[in-house]
């Protein structure tokens, strides 16, 4: 039987409480991340965002994605 490859195997995604972002990146602000947030289902930023129950979840790889697709 063959070992998988470690070059394709997908590193876990990291997703950061919305507490605890400024502690990883210092932008945006808490309070640019809440205005995000809010407005998510019109600025595309709910492909950002996981909920679990009432905390509210940043996929750190699909944020910066997000600001390449959204640099003005």
């Amino acid at each position: 039987m063959s070992q998988p490859n470690p070059l394709t195997v997908t590193p876990p995604k990291r997703l950061i409480p919305v507490t605890k972002w400024n502690q990883h990146h210092e932008w945006p602000p808490p309070g640019g991340l809440r205005h995000l947030i809010f407005y998510a289902n019109t600025n595309g930023f709910d492909r950002v965002i996981r909920r679990v129950g009432r905390r509210v979840l940043i996929d750190e790889a699909a944020f910066f994605q997000w600001v390449d697709s959204n640099g003005r």
